[in-house]
């Protein structure tokens, strides 16, 4: 016996539910391409290390550097590195993407997810697949191809999260588009507003110009106050020499500010050295009488200054010191690195609309598996209580596309 769902009764959410769930993973032309997992950065060949360099999307948060730091300092217990790597069977250099992601760590509790989540967490600010910048035509056939190897992996994955993403790139919607295609259920969601600065070859002279008045006139009275007094001294690191110290400056502001401890702990110096090694290291520090009062971390790359980290000892907040070291940094990455972007990275927090000129946003997206029955749970908490007996009815293989009938009374 059979029964019929009217079809105009039904949600979009829940007919896209019904559409992914009554459907195969589809097919996609492979044309003798080929996808292998790495465990390791270690590991990966020649053509997969030359497209970290080569990637369509220069961000620093997709370079090999950043990666390699926080696979060994910003890993969970228990959570395990798996990167897919797509190139045709047997030829690891011209290589098609690759997509660095981690296992969460074992299971705690009966309905937590099997999660294969974005190489990303706390720290990161931007995340992409990495795909060859000179290819022809889109990266649709590369995701998918990802996306379908994902899906075909036993035991099969609950859900798949990729976070944080430009919600306005050409790859985004095509991600989106692979993991339906491979059988998921999608569903994207906001991470956070991201302000940045372009440039547009203009001095740091011309830049406070445009700085909001009130911001524009403190800057100037406590420089000329702190600068008077004698007392500070204000240090702008970009390489190895003194690096230890400064790192150790930079740890005891940040344990006297108002922010909570680092999660992990040695993932901040593992940062700073691995940019001071690669000439992208722009941390400056002011010393208040000797003692280190206001730190920030910023990182150059490609063109683009990142300010990453910024603590000030609540001690010295009267002298605004912390104002005045953003101040002195962005004037040498405008007037000495000529960057063409500064970029404020996450959050929108107001102090940064006073800095910064435009703002764009971070987007994720979380691929719920309609074919494992904690990934079936996952699409009812997301998609609404109502989709709940549509799920249970699929799983109990009593609804099937031909028991939905359009226009039935």
């Amino acid at each position: 016996m059979t029964f019929a769902i009217p079809l105009a009764a039904l949600s979009s959410e829940q007919k896209e539910l019904l559409d992914v769930a009554n459907r195969r993973p589809q097919d996609v032309p492979r044309a003798n391409l080929h996808v292998r997992v790495y465990p390791t950065l270690e590991e990966l060949p020649d053509g997969y290390v030359r497209l970290f360099d080569g990637t369509s999307n220069p961000s620093f948060f997709l370079t090999l550097p950043w990666f390699r730091n926080f696979a060994r300092t910003a890993m969970d217990e228990g959570s395990l590195l798996r990167i897919y790597g797509l190139c045709p069977e047997g030829d690891t250099e011209r290589v098609e993407g690759m997509l660095l992601t981690r296992s969460q760590p074992r299971l705690r509790k009966v309905t937590e997810l099997r999660k294969l989540s974005a190489l990303t967490n706390y720290y990161s600010c931007f995340f992409a697949p990495h795909l060859k910048s000179d290819r022809a035509g889109t990266p649709q056939r590369a995701l998918q191809e990802l996306a379908q190897a994902i899906g075909a992996e036993r035991p099969r994955w609950d859900a798949v999260e990729l976070q944080p993403l430009d919600v306005n790139s050409e790859s985004f919607p095509l991600l989106v588009e692979a993991f339906k295609t491979a059988g998921y259920v999608v569903q994207t969601f906001f991470c956070f507003g991201n302000w940045y600065l372009p440039v547009g070859g203009h001095t740091f002279a011309q830049y406070l110009d445009i700085l909001p008045s009130a911001l524009k006139n403190t800057l100037q009275r406590k420089q000329r106050k702190l600068e008077k007094s004698g007392r500070a001294n204000l240090q702008i690191l970009t390489c190895g020499e003194n690096l230890e110290s400064a790192i150790e400056a930079y740890n005891k502001v940040y344990l006297a500010s108002w922010k909570r401890p680092e999660p992990y702990p040695r993932f901040i110096p593992g940062l700073i050295r691995t940019c001071a090694e690669i000439g992208a290291l722009r941390l400056g520090v002011v010393y208040v009488d000797g003692e280190a009062a206001a730190a920030q971390l910023w990182i150059v790359h490609r063109g683009v200054a990142f300010i990453y980290k910024l603590a000030y000892d609540e001690r010295f907040s009267d002298l605004s010191v912390g104002t005045i070291l953003t101040a002195r940094l962005m004037q040498h990455v405008i007037d000495v690195d000529k960057v063409k972007e500064v970029d404020y990275l996450s959050g929108d927090d107001a102090y940064k609309k006073d800095w910064m000129s435009h703002r764009r946003e971070r987007w994720g997206l979380l691929a719920m598996n309609p074919r494992t029955l904690r990934g079936s749970l996952a699409i009812c908490r997301h998609l609404g209580g109502r989709s709940l007996k549509r799920a249970g009815l699929w799983l109990t293989g009593r609804l099937r596309p031909d028991h939905i009938t359009e226009g039935a009374t």
